[in-house]
């Protein structure tokens, strides 16, 4: 899920033996739980609470929450109607051990009974999850739906396994069954809250199993039709409703309850209220003030239709009830400085006043300049805006968020928050309830604010810049030359300012045509000369910041001008600079000031596409010659090719592709752990593949496509990869270009593999057998290896396993020579898959376990995951499915620490096969749905075959409709790109064809 929705927490029930987490009693140090085995600590020391009978004891005590409980009631409690003569006796024997084992004053003896005393009822694991429990419900009507599914999170983590477990008596029985009857309530609540807050997706895994755990469940039901409504996928969700009413049908005898019945037809006739989240209406208050605060509108605004339509449909829905009514409606436009952010949100709040009779707040919150308004500020003027006197005020921003929410409860009211800084100034501005909305502005996007509509503003689309430059230079000229004036708007960025000054320039010169005004900006180098008019420049707005600039920061202007990436971090800055990170900072922060650079964040810095294109005129301009232009593009080349290769060794150690890369002359960046290496390659991403485009045609190839290969985790995590596979398509056409056949094979070898990882297995094969053919003709005998790796790869998905196995022997081979032990046991791992496919489980075994050692001699990191996948994969084939589990639980952990989200699902995969093959379908169908969440290794043909395992699984627990659902859009998939496949899934479906 995570401008989307976040994932939900991963949940693991407590160790046996670890303490809950809830505060020791006052003064005693003492903690119990109940929600569990019956335990008790002094500080962190487990204490031995006896036997059986004597935790029954105990037990009863601590569910009387402090009361009295007599003899008797303690006797029926232990032993029910079979208690024994001496009863009285054993009871007093039981007492006496456990107040020594608790220490003096916490068993008390009173009234002839006994009872627990404690001045910290939250010592008690079940208290302290009733007080979450009640918080969580608080934070949800107050409308923090974050901190109410945390609360409720940490209420439902405090369960350890079965309540009160192995503790005998009939008084147990019965609190065991409201105890667990209560847990399943507030999981339903936390799962709502998951909806409501957008995790559809993520929900359906958990829901699955659940639904499979208590099928007779209504409210489970119900929100695993919502769930899989809201993940696109409908036809599941009328058949949960199916699969619902006949099981009800057969067990029972009853029809669904009214409330299941009516969101099939809701469902049926596709509600668009059912698409987002919804709340409990919120009781109306009295209206105070009237607020108006919205700034003069633009009247001659133009453009944003799209944004008009969207935003304005968002906002007046929240007021009217429709649609994403049953919320409050938040809106983030997100864009560059100058872009228009605020021109569009007034207009728009101008044009939705009518649907806030209660009034509109504004707000500039200074986030782009050097203080940035402070919330609690903020909130201080609009509660007097809203009528709260000053001495009603309270001090603290957390009092003043929560009166505010108060004040605003049951009124319909816009609040304009305008040029935010980030999601954190804003989150305690926001009305919170129904009725009312959010607009607000500013240059970050804000995916981390929950429930938020983004919409991001960089620039015009074409169809509106059009426009904009058609009112100004006339219907009838723009019309006969429609291509042109295209041409025009596209070269001015889309920009708005750019846009007005060229359509300005060609309505003053009656004889220019609009293929002239295309023509003189068609050239880049004279673009911002064109781009004035009258008093009206784009250049001009970046000369007054230029012209002040001191000689070093011209320089780092114009250098840094030159680097494709959409953003550069201040380290790569420095090294494209040759200067100290300090150095670098100073530099760059002094550009920021004359607006001349963007911070995009703590240390990243970027460019607005027409301010680069003015600083690499300036570059050209001011006396840098092509000799230290192409050094510094050298040195960033340098700097990302040293820091990825260091990434790559970190991530597999005992491969030795790292010693046969281009050498460099900059050390790049060391890593102290292998996260904080992946966090620097996946945020340098788009900066890095631009780095190698730039390398086409240049010196700097065969170092450019040593690039790409080190960076290949870009393309297997599945972060990055239609990028990436743009970028490798580039440098096979680079390489071919300067006829360079060792940087081309190896060019090659990587869009090989992110076609592979798509699953796109008839291209692949084709860029293999050409990687194989350039490699071998240039000597480059890792190259080799990796293609013959790669061809014996493809021959498994294409069922040749014979030819797999020729393969992958010549790769070992190959591997071997080179002493890479890394890539010998991946190719050894493979080589067990042939050996599957031939029949042979007995040496698929044994070749996978080889491998997996060879994985664990040379200390790999991340791809010990595939030693352990690939030997789980052989041993579900052996039938060996408890020792599969256990692979490939290894494996996923390793998958999830190093980020690799593909590879975690298809893991997922091979788990729910194992439990599907030992007869556990509820497990598999759990398991299934999280490989779909996270989606796999192999595109949609390995999305099918999830889809198939996933309506096996479902049929085997009755679900046929939902199992019937699941084939067919498998079988979808299977047409669509030729698998073999689809025969198996027709036969599946041809029962139900035919009846």
């Amino acid at each position: 899920m995570d401008g989307g929705a976040r994932v939900p927490e991963q949940r693991r029930p407590g160790a046996a033996g670890a303490v809950p987490d809830v505060p020791p009693a006052a003064g005693s140090g003492l903690r119990f739980s109940v929600l569990g085995p019956v335990r008790a600590w002094r500080g962190g020391e487990p204490l031995a609470t006896g036997s059986p009978q004597q935790r029954a004891l105990l037990a009863a005590l601590l569910l009387r929450e402090g009361r009295t409980a007599t003899a008797g009631e303690l006797i029926d409690a232990v032993w029910g109607g079979d208690s024994p003569q001496q009863a009285l006796a054993a009871l007093r024997t039981y007492a006496s051990r456990l107040r020594k084992i608790l220490g003096a004053g916490v068993l008390v003896s009173e009234a002839g009974g006994y009872a627990i005393r404690s001045s910290s009822p939250d010592a008690l694991d079940l208290t302290a999850a009733e007080s979450l429990a009640a918080d969580a419900e608080k934070a949800r009507r107050a409308d923090e739906p974050g901190r109410a599914r945390s609360l409720m999170s940490k209420a439902l983590d405090l369960w350890d396994g079965e309540p009160l477990a192995n503790v005998p008596g009939p008084y147990a029985e019965t609190q065991r069954a409201r105890l667990e009857e209560w847990r399943l309530q507030l999981l339903e609540c936390r799962l709502d809250m998951d909806l409501e807050q957008g995790c559809h997706a993520e929900a359906v895994s958990e829901l699955t199993a659940l639904t499979a755990a208590h099928p007779l469940r209504e409210r489970l039901r119900e929100l695993l039709m919502l769930a899989l409504y809201r993940s696109g996928r409908q036809a599941e969700a009328l058949a949960v409703y199916a699969d619902t009413r006949r099981l009800l049908a057969d067990e029972l005898g009853v029809d669904p309850r009214p409330g299941l019945s009516e969101l099939q037809q809701r469902i049926l006739r596709a509600d668009p209220a059912l698409a987002e989240p919804s709340a409990p209406a919120a009781e109306p208050t009295a209206t105070l003030v009237r607020p108006a605060q919205l700034p003069a509108t633009v009247p001659d605004f133009t453009g944003r239709a799209s944004f008009v339509t969207e935003l304005s449909d968002v906002l007046c829905a929240a007021s009217s009830g429709t649609g994403t009514g049953s919320v409050m409606a938040v809106s983030a436009v997100a864009g560059i400085g100058g872009v228009g952010k605020t021109t569009l949100a007034v207009h728009v709040a101008h044009a939705a006043r009518s649907a806030f009779p209660d009034g509109q707040l504004y707000v500039d919150l200074q986030g782009a300049g050097a203080r940035a308004a402070e919330p609690e500020t903020v909130l201080g003027s609009f509660l007097r805006a809203l009528g709260t006197a000053d001495a009603a005020i309270p001090d603290t921003l957390e009092e003043r968020a929560a009166l505010y929410r108060s004040t605003l409860d049951g009124r319909r009211v816009l609040v304009l928050l305008d040029n935010a800084r980030d999601a954190a100034q804003v989150r305690p501005l926001l009305p919170g309830t129904e009725g009312c909305a959010a607009l607000i502005t500013g240059r970050v996007r804000m995916v981390d604010l929950a429930g938020a509509h983004l919409v991001d503003l960089d620039v015009m689309s074409p169809e509106e810049a059009l426009l904009l430059f058609t009112r100004i230079v006339g219907r009838e000229r723009v019309a006969a030359e429609r291509e042109a004036a295209l041409d025009v708007v596209a070269a001015c960025g889309f920009l708005p300012l750019a846009i007005r000054i060229a359509a300005s320039r060609l309505a003053a010169r009656r004889t220019w045509t609009v293929s002239v005004l295309a023509a003189k900006l068609a050239d880049e180098r004279r673009r911002l000369d064109e781009l004035q008019a009258g008093d009206l420049a784009v250049k001009a707005t970046f000369e007054l910041g230029y012209g002040h600039l001191e000689p070093g920061q011209a320089r780092a202007f114009c250098l840094l001008g030159l680097a494709d990436g959409p953003d550069i971090s201040l380290a790569a800055a420095a090294a494209a600079l040759d200067l100290e990170i300090e150095e670098t900072e100073d530099l760059l922060e002094s550009l920021v000031d004359t607006s001349l650079l963007e911070s995009a964040a703590p240390g990243r810095y970027r460019f607005h596409d027409l301010v680069r294109l003015y600083a690499r005129a300036c570059a050209q301009r001011d006396e840098l010659p092509p000799r230290e232009r192409d050094a510094a593009m050298s040195r960033l080349l340098d700097f990302y090719l040293a820091t990825a290769a260091r990434i790559y060794a970190i991530e597999r150690p005992g491969d030795r592709l790292v010693d046969d890369l281009e050498p460099t002359d900059h050390p790049g960046l060391r890593f102290a752990a292998g996260a904080a290496a992946l966090d620097w390659l996946y945020a340098e991403a788009s900066a890095l593949l631009g780095c190698v485009r730039q390398a086409a045609g240049t010196d700097r190839l065969r170092r450019a496509v040593d690039l790409l290969w080190a960076a290949r985790d870009l393309a297997e995590s599945g972060a990055n990869a239609h990028q990436y596979e743009a970028t490798a398509r580039a440098m096979c056409e680079a390489t071919r270009a300067a006829r360079d056949i060792r940087a081309e094979g190896r060019a090659r070898a990587t869009l090989t593999n992110v076609l592979l990882v798509s699953g796109r297995i008839r291209q692949a094969e084709e860029e293999a057998r050409r990687a194989m053919e350039s490699a071998t003709a240039a000597g480059d005998a890792t190259a080799t290896s990796w293609a013959a790796q790669d061809r014996g790869v493809i021959a498994l998905h294409q069922h040749r396993y014979r030819d797999g196995k020729v393969f992958f022997d010549q790769a070992i081979e190959g591997f071997r020579a080179a002493d890479n032990g890394l890539c010998e046991a991946t190719a050894l791992c493979n080589l067990s898959r042939a050996y599957m496919g031939l029949g042979d489980t007995l040496k698929a075994v044994e070749f996978a376990q080889r491998g997996l050692a060879v994985h664990i001699e040379v200390g790999s990191t991340m791809r010990l995951g595939n030693g352990h996948y690939a030997l789980g994969v052989a041993l579900i084939t052996a039938g060996r499915h408890r020792e599969a589990l256990t692979q490939f639980s290894e494996a996923l952990t390793i998958f999830m620490d190093h980020r690799q989200r593909l590879w975690a699902g298809t893991t997922h995969f091979r788990i729910a096969e194992a439990h599907l093959g030992a007869h556990r379908p509820a497990q598999a169908a759990q398991h299934a749905e999280q490989a779909l969440a996270l989606q796999c290794i192999g595109g949609d043909r390995m999305q099918g075959n999830v889809l198939t395992l996933l309506g096996h699984a479902l049929s085997a627990l009755n679900q046929a409709d939902r199992a019937g659902a699941c084939w067919r859009e498998a079988l979808n998939l299977y047409q669509e790109h030729g698998a073999p496949e689809a025969a198996e899934v027709r036969a599946l479906l041809a029962p139900a064809t035919a009846a």
